[in-house]
This record gives structure tokens, sequence and C-alpha cells, in this order.
């Protein structure tokens, strides 16, 4: 029997195969698309707030700072009227306290506690997002007189809550210290202080009820201090490890990169020994001094960056930890700013990301990681001379940025630009910040014994430039200068670069092609 089936050449099936891509992907990219649902759970990065600043931010400043600074997520020592009030309209979810001296007073009466309530929640929201209310702070280890108190304090709160029908919106947790849990390395052996375990076991069935998180205050920095030689600096402040430098825990195997993860893991141990999975870990308080004493060398600028930027970006990748990689835990950092009110030793004043009036005490290395905090190395810094500094000192960090520092000083010479005006403080900041920008504007090179401090405006002024400022026009003119010399002849098909078709031009032409070649076989065909 004769065959009539008509023969194509070779290529018809590749052209087919590559029509049949085609108009999968054309029907995926020329539909609606569907949006990701976000995850409730979402992990971020908040930061405490403490007053205790002599120069603190009125509340309507406050707020404006904290949106400049993308910061959503912040947690107050009180429920202060002025700054809720402030908060409203805002997107800023905010944590409230309810300070130790009131947990006697709220946990002895459920009117000063249905007060409490009306006074400082239902007053504000929804105005103000008020998603949590931390009882206490550190009660149990700083105050432990008062532990009996904590959770009639936390249930009668709770029930003023439901009475305003706000329970389902509100959580109520406290803040505890790492110190309530005992043996914490390997993850795997810790278990609550037994003398808590009363307390604790109450709370944590609280909060598996209320589906509201365990608050800890978790700090690797005294870890480290407190364990030296033993826990490494590089293990504390999340730098890569080689795996014989990791941390592994001998029942689980689980290997530990960085000390934080450790720390959640054995709250997470913690917990399943009084039979609670159910609870997640809410980190109240992280974080690193920048300035300590003699007795605190590791509290420096340097490391405080590196942690803290580091911490942003452990959260932010939603990278778990070893015992949940399913679950990352929010972090507050602590602090937003310095309090400089702080009694000693000096890193208790030195805890902050800024000054008390908004000037960063150091740059963060967040870039890409979300767009938490302008306070980043993507923004041009300064370094400039601080305030209030007596003019000998000044004289002595200057005299050394224009000598040993090498900075150029050259502009702040008589009769050129940046000389006027002719005052110790202006000569400096000009040095200064030749000196910062040389050092490739790393944080630690603009501290000059104290006296200078990093900013993001320019101190730039009438025909003084500042190197910064220079530094910027530099870099503008040499992307606008490499765009234009680039022209067309920058334009690849499928490089990483621009483009001549986008995903959807291209697909739309394959579609095109492959009609062409279908009219052509019909014809064949016929």
């Amino acid at each position: 029997m004769a065959n009539n089936t008509k023969k194509f050449p070779p290529f018809f099936f590749v052209i087919l195969f590559y029509c049949s891509y085609c108009f999968s992907t054309s029907s995926s990219n020329f539909l609606p698309e569907k949006k990701v649902q976000q995850d409730k759970n979402e992990p971020y990065v908040g930061v405490n707030i403490g007053t205790d600043v002599s120069n603190l931010l009125s509340p309507a400043d406050l707020v404006a700072f904290l949106q400049l600074q993308k910061i959503t997520h912040i947690r107050l020592y009180d429920a202060d009227p002025d700054i809720l009030k402030a908060l409203a309209k805002t997107k800023i979810r905010v944590i409230i306290s309810v300070p130790n001296n009131q947990i006697l007073a709220i946990g002895s009466s459920n009117t000063t506690a249905a007060a409490w309530i009306g006074r400082n929640v239902a007053a504000y929201f929804p105005e103000t997002l008020i998603t949590a209310i931390a009882v206490g702070d550190e009660l149990l280890t700083t105050v432990p007189s008062s532990a009996p108190l904590l959770m009639p304090a936390i249930e009668s709160l709770y029930s003023a809550l439901v009475a305003a029908n706000l329970h389902t919106q509100i959580k109520i947790s406290t803040p505890n210290a790492a110190s309530i849990i005992l043996d914490p390395f390997p993850p795997s052996q810790a278990f609550f202080n037994q003398s808590m375990s009363s307390v604790l076991s109450q709370l944590l069935q609280f909060l598996s009820r209320t589906n509201s998180p365990l608050m800890m205050n978790l700090y690797p920095y005294y870890v480290f201090m407190q364990n030296k030689g033993v826990v490494l600096i590089d293990n504390s402040l999340f730098k890569p490890l080689t795996p014989s430098k990791e941390m592994v825990d001998p029942n689980t195997l689980l290997h530990y990169t960085n000390v934080l993860d450790a720390m959640i893991d054995s709250v997470y141990f913690s917990m399943k020994n009084l039979n609670v999975t159910d609870v997640v870990v809410l980190v109240t308080e992280s974080g690193w001094p920048s300035k300590g004493d003699s007795k605190e060398p590791y509290a420096t600028i340097d490391n405080a960056d590196t942690y803290n930027s580091n911490l942003i970006k452990h959260i932010i990748d939603r990278s778990g930890t070893p015992l949940h990689p399913e679950i990352t835990s929010s972090v507050y950092i602590y602090e937003l700013f310095n309090e400089d009110l702080r009694s000693p030793p000096v890193s208790e004043a030195n805890w902050g990301l800024f000054h008390g009036n908004s000037t960063p005490i150091y740059l963060l290395h967040v870039s890409g990681s979300g767009t938490f905090l302008a306070n980043d190395t993507t923004n041009q810094t300064y370094c400039i001379a601080m305030e209030g500094i007596d003019k000998r000192t000044m004289q002595a960090a200057l005299d050394w940025a224009c000598g040993p520092g090498r900075a150029n000083c050259s502009e702040i010479q008589p009769g050129e630009s940046c000389y006027q005006p002719n005052d110790v403080k202006n000569h400096a900041s000009y040095a200064f910040d030749s000196y910062y920008q040389k050092e490739g504007s790393s944080p630690g090179s603009c501290d000059f014994k104290g006296v200078a401090m990093i900013t993001t405006t320019d101190p730039s002024h009438g025909s003084c430039i500042f190197p910064g400022s220079k530094k910027v026009s530099n870099k503008t003119s040499q992307v606008a200068n490499a765009t234009q010399a680039s022209g067309a002849n920058s334009i690849r098909f499928f490089g990483a670069q621009t483009r001549i078709f986008d995903k959807n031009v291209h697909v739309l032409f394959g579609v095109v092609l492959c009609l062409f070649y279908y009219s052509l076989i019909q014809v064949q065909l016929s």
C-alpha cells in the first residue's frame, strides 16, 4: 500500500517544540499575574526606643525620623501618650510596655488592668497600630519578688482586651532575659531555670492559648564576653565560618554558624522540655555596643556595625535556625538612640544606631537587604566635627588629620575656597571628611578620639565643596560618560545587560513565527 503521508524536514520538529514553548510561556505572560500572598508571619526588624536621652527628638520629629528611616516596627518601654498620639495614622507598628513598677497594681486589681487598657490602648487603637503589650521587662530575673504577680497581671490585661474586643489584634507577653535558660549550649541540653518553672509553665500555656510569642532579650555580645576563648568573635558577629569553626550540637548534629541562632534554639528546646511546641520566639532585644571602657575592648563601632548589619541581613534573608529553618524570628535592635543619661559602665550609654539628635553613629551595611533603614552605605555620608568640643581638643584632632592622617587640607589654607569661616571647627570638619573619604568611608575612620561624627547632610557651603560631595560628582560623571560611550554597542541579545527584546516581545515574536510556519505546513498538506 502506498504511503501518502507527507514528510516534513527535520527542522519542523524543532519549530514545533519551540512553538509549544512559546504558547505555554505566552499564556503565563499575557494573563494577569497572580500575586503571592504575603505571609502574615513574615519576619521583620524593629528597634527599641529608650528615652534616657538628653536631647531626644520631639514626638512629631521622632515619628518623622522613623518614617524617613523606613522603620515600621518599634518597641517602647512605656506607653508614652505623646508618642502614641504622634504615631496615629502612620503604618508604624508599636509594642507598648507596662513598666515593672506597675505590675503590682495591675496584678492585684482587674479594675486597674481595665483602666490601663482603656487609657493606653483603647484610646489610641486602631489609629495607632499597637500590636502587642510587653508586661514588664526581664521581671523574673530583675524583680523576682514580683514573679507571683506576673501571670495575674497578664491575665487581667488580657481579660480587659477581650472586654474591649481587641484580644485578636493585640498580643500580650513578657520579655525575658536569656539567663532564665540554664546550660544553653549545646541547645539540645538547654532547660529553664527550675526555680521559675511554675511561672514559665503558666506563661507558656497562656501564650499557646492566645497564639502569642515568647519575648526574649538575646545578646550574643554578653555570651561572647562571658565565654571568650570558647565562643569565637566571628560566631558572635555572623561572620562567614569554615565548617571546622561552626558550633556543632553533639546530640542533634546541627551546625550553628552564629550565636544568636544557638540562643534561639536553646529557647525552643527549653519550651519543648515543658511540652510546649507551638509558641514562636520573638527577640525583643538584641544588639552590640559601639563604645565601652577598658574592660570591654570588643565594644567598638566596627563590631557594632558588623553585628547589626549582619543581623538585619540574617532576618530579611529568612534564614531560620538549624532546628527550625522554617521559622525566622523577628528581632528588635537595641536600640535606636544612644541613651547618654544611662549610668555606667560606658557601654550602657552606647548601644544606639543614632545619637539623640538623629545623626548616625555608624553606617549600616545593609544594601540589598530590603528597605529597612535609610541609614545605609548606599547613601552618601560625610564626617564632620561634633558640637560642643573644646577648641584645644579639636585643634589636636585637626593637626593629626592634616599631619599623620595625610588628609588633603589644601582647601582650608588662607585664600582657598574652604578657609572661611576661619575657625577650628569648620577647618576640622573639612579635614575629617577628607580623611574619612580617603579611608573609603569606613565607620572607624570617623572618630578622632570622639570629636567627630558621621552625617548624611552635605556640609558643603558656598564655593566650599567637601570631599564627599566631590566624590558623588565624580561618580555621577563617570556613570553618565560610561552610558553615553556605550550607546547602541552595549545592546546584547541574551546578555545580562540591556536586551533588544524583553521577554514578552521575544515570546510574541516566536508566536508569530510559529503561525507563519503553520500556514506553510497547511499549504504543503493541501
